[in-house]
């Protein structure tokens, strides 16, 4: 039994059924929303999911076929109908005829989908597709009270003229009787309009079912006839002529006619479908369930959630990328994103001890817990990434909230005891245990202790959950008691800010001391507080807020390292490409010269067998075989002669720089385009993206790709400041600052300046120069100083004199 009896309403489970309740189409719908509820039976939650699941499916696949109007709940016309003698009104049949044809096409939509791709929302439908023996279930009875339907009443509901032979012929003579009285009326009020008897605006009127013309009143004995009514002041009256009577009265017994066919008629429909009420209740209620489960789809499609995997018999936490739907939902109104959980409960490590600042987002943590896994056990589909998994347990337990009573005399710390008493008694290895700020309320070393010792408990009864604490006891529990572990609300150390991120493993420090800061609290209290709280405390939660700040370092440089390795491997990648491409082209030109060198001596053989044929034959004299042997010759020097390899492209100003057309990679020597009569001459150290890092003797400068052009390697590369020309120094030093300030930026900002910055020091010669980064709580300086420590080329780091800024300036002398 989950407890406390509010459950659904403390976790926000009441909510999210208010939106899928204004998703429903139908009365029947909003019936089973209401029947929500958690259920400890697996196989029933595997049902209802899997039904939401296939229905989202079968809408984002056959949406459009989808019948979505006209949900009428005609469950309550179905009792009457059981007795005989019954009928229903055409107004009644109006929203029959609606009613019968949505649940007809809607049957028929799910009898064309593939049973085998949605088991479960066929199991559902089976029985209204049910053939022979079995057509008591069918749902093709009803065909022929639609037709029926159609054939008695129009597109407006009203009954047609064809609904049967009488009554067409019925009010065919109404219709003539009627035209018949009117024409005769009409000429009576023409002679009143002449005589003058009545005003020009009255026309015929109907008064007491009767058709009469309205007259003066002082006029009305000046045409025979009966008066039927007169106006409110007795002005006018109402006038049946005599002569109209008869007519009138063949009127009235045609309409009673006619409402007497119309009732036979409509009784007739209302035996039709008087045998099919019990399959009908089947019918509608199938409908609402059809209503619901598609209201269910259309939230978790509007919240992105998804079928997880399921495990029956183990009850874990294994989630990737958990949202509160509610939060998400308030978040996206005012344009802001929501920062997902990923959260690990199983065997070995059950109970999370959550702790960090407040208002970093432990309560939501926990929140989230509690009410996606109430949402998956009452059948709906969760917010989560795919390849998340829920564990299946038989009770959820929360203590979230202040529940004193003043009438039970109950304070807040009693009512949080009496929670833990029946967690105590009741708890086992299938619950899932929530608890907001455990331990407070009392005195905080005697509530520590005993929030310690209940936890322990609660660790030995296997059960798993999540609870929320400032106390350190507690934290250290969690680091030596089995099934117990820490994890803490990631906190911005720089900007002193919640990131609302769950970071797994590791305890968080409560920030009190940065926050009282931040808000401003004089100095003096917070170093005061310190001292009365303890070394032991302080160094602790310093220790958590060095972690931190070192935790961010680390981040920051491994996102560079990452880039940095994205990079060669595309280095890597690009030389793997050109040497294939050397190698392909390289085979090619051997291939065609061996082919070449062939051709040429075959030609050559031929030619030395032709002349030796020919001094044979003709047994020429030495004149004739001087002048073949000259013919070879010339043959051999104009035909074998040798090419010489085209010399490489050189620059014509600048005589042995020569260039290359390959692809530019670390390693290589360029010039600097555009670099003066005496081109810059530089090798790549480090590409970063468009960008290169280039040696230019001693000097590092980063410059933009498509200002080098890449060259052959020199021979003996000069070791001079030669490199220096071409480089606007006049620029740079112009726009120069002999102190750099940083305060306010990021990390990763950081390095990007600082390095720049410090290039151009080198580049321009500069002997100290000042960075100002602020005091605070160090953060920034450290990041600065880690920095720094990598340039061999900077000789001392130093904090400004205490009178001009102390640890808030970092001093570079230069070697």
């Amino acid at each position: 039994m989950n407890y406390p009896v509010n459950l659904a309403e403390k976790l926000g489970f009441n909510q999210v059924n208010e939106e899928i309740k204004q998703l429903c189409l139908s009365q029947m719908g909003l019936e089973y929303a209401d029947k929500m509820r958690f259920s400890d039976r697996f196989p029933l939650v595997k049902q209802w999911v899997e039904q939401v699941d296939e229905m989202g499916r079968i809408l984002g696949e056959h949406g459009g076929e989808f019948p979505q109007t006209d949900y009428y709940d005609l469950r309550s016309y179905l009792s009457p109908l059981q007795l005989e003698g019954h009928y229903l009104s055409a107004d009644e049949w109006r929203d029959w005829q609606r009613a019968l044809t949505v649940l007809y096409e809607t049957v028929r939509f799910f009898a064309a989908i593939d049973s085998t791709e949605y088991p479960e929302i066929h199991k559902i439908t089976q029985h209204f597709l049910a053939k022979g023996a079995e057509s008591d279930g069918d749902f093709r009875q009803i065909i022929p009270i639609i037709q029926d339907l159609d054939r008695v009443f129009d597109v407006n509901g009203q009954i047609k003229e064809t609904a049967s032979p009488a009554l067409g012929d019925l009010r065919r003579k109404r219709i003539a009787e009627e035209q018949g009285l009117r024409k005769k009326l009409d000429s009576y009020l023409s002679q009143a309009y002449k005589e003058g008897w009545v005003s020009k605006d009255f026309s015929l009127t109907l008064r007491n079912g009767r058709m009469v013309i309205p007259l003066a009143a002082e006029h009305k004995r000046k045409i025979k006839g009966f008066v039927q009514d007169e106006s409110d002041t007795g002005k006018t009256v109402f006038l049946e002529p005599a002569d109209a009577l008869a007519m009138n009265n063949e009127i009235k017994s045609l309409e009673s006619a006619e409402r007497r066919e119309i009732i036979q008629i409509l009784s007739k429909l209302s035996d039709r479908i008087r045998p099919l009420t019990p399959f009908l209740a089947q019918a509608f209620s199938w409908l609402g369930l059809i209503d619901f489960i598609r209201a269910k789809a259309l939230w978790g499609s509007a919240h992105k959630a998804i079928k997880p995997t399921f495990i029956q018999d183990k009850p874990i936490v294994n989630w990737t990328d958990a949202r509160h739907p509610l939060l998400e939902k308030s978040l996206e109104k005012i344009g802001k994103k929501i920062k997902p959980l990923t959260i690990r409960l199983e065997d070995d490590r059950r109970i999370m001890v959550v702790s960090g600042p407040n208002a970093g987002g432990k309560s939501v943590t926990l929140s989230t817990v509690g009410l996606l896994q109430f949402l998956f056990q009452s059948g709906c589909l969760v917010p989560l990434a795919e390849g998340s998994t829920m564990g299946f347990f038989s009770q959820l337990f929360l203590d979230m909230g202040d529940e004193q009573n003043l009438e039970n005399e109950l304070s807040t710390y009693s009512s949080h005891l009496s929670n833990m008493r029946h967690f105590l008694q009741h708890v086992n290895e299938k619950t899932l245990i929530l608890v907001d700020e455990f331990g407070t309320g009392t005195e905080p070393s005697l509530g520590g202790a005993i929030a310690e010792s209940i936890l322990e408990k609660l660790a030995d009864k296997g059960c798993y959950g999540a609870i929320n604490t400032h106390f350190g006891n507690l934290k250290s529990l969690a680091d030596r008691q089995k099934g117990l572990f820490n994890a803490a609300m990631r906190y911005d150390t720089e900007h002193l800010e919640p990131q609302f991120i769950l970071d797994m493993g590791k305890p968080g420090s409560s920030f009190a001391f940065e926050i009282a800061q931040k808000i401003g609290l004089p100095k003096a209290i917070i170093e005061n507080a310190r001292k009365k709280l303890g070394k032991k405390q302080v160094d602790f939660d310093k220790l958590l807020l060095e972690t931190e700040t070192e935790k961010q370092i680390w981040e920051s440089k491994n996102a560079s390292l990452a880039l940095a390795n994205e990079q060669a491997q595309s280095i890597k990648e690009n030389y793997e490409r050109l040497k294939n491409h050397v190698q392909e082209e390289q085979k090619a030109m051997l291939n065609a010269a061996k082919a070449e060198a062939k051709k040429i001596i075959q030609e050559a053989n031929q030619r030395i067998e032709q002349t030796i044929r020919q001094i044979r034959e003709k047994e020429a004299d030495k004149e004739k075989t001087k002048e073949l042997r000259a013919d070879l010759a010339n043959f051999v020097q104009k035909e074998l002669k040798t090419v010489a390899p085209a010399p490489a492209k050189v620059v014509s100003e600048t005589p042995g720089i020569v260039y290359a057309n390959s692809p530019i990679a670390v390693g290589d020597w360029v010039v600097i385009k555009g670099s003066g009569d005496e081109p810059t001459l530089g090798q790549i150290m480090q590409l970063k993206g468009k960008d290169a890092v280039i040696s230019l003797g001693a000097i590092r400068s980063t410059i933009k790709l498509n200002r080098l052009q890449k060259i052959v390697a020199p021979k003996q590369p000069k070791k001079s400041t030669a490199p220096l020309r071409g480089i606007d120094i006049n620029d740079r030093m112009a726009q120069f600052q002999l102190k750099l300030d940083i305060r306010g930026k990021r990390g990763e900002e950081v390095y990007v300046i600082l390095d720049q910055y410090i290039n151009d020091c080198l580049l321009l010669g500069v002997p100290e120069v000042q960075i100002l980064h602020g005091k605070g709580d160090g953060i920034l300086r450290t990041l600065i100083r880690e920095q720094l420590k990598r340039y061999r080329e900077i000789k001392n780091i130093t904090d400004e004199h205490a009178d001009r800024g102390g640890a808030g300036i970092t001093i570079v002398t230069f070697k």
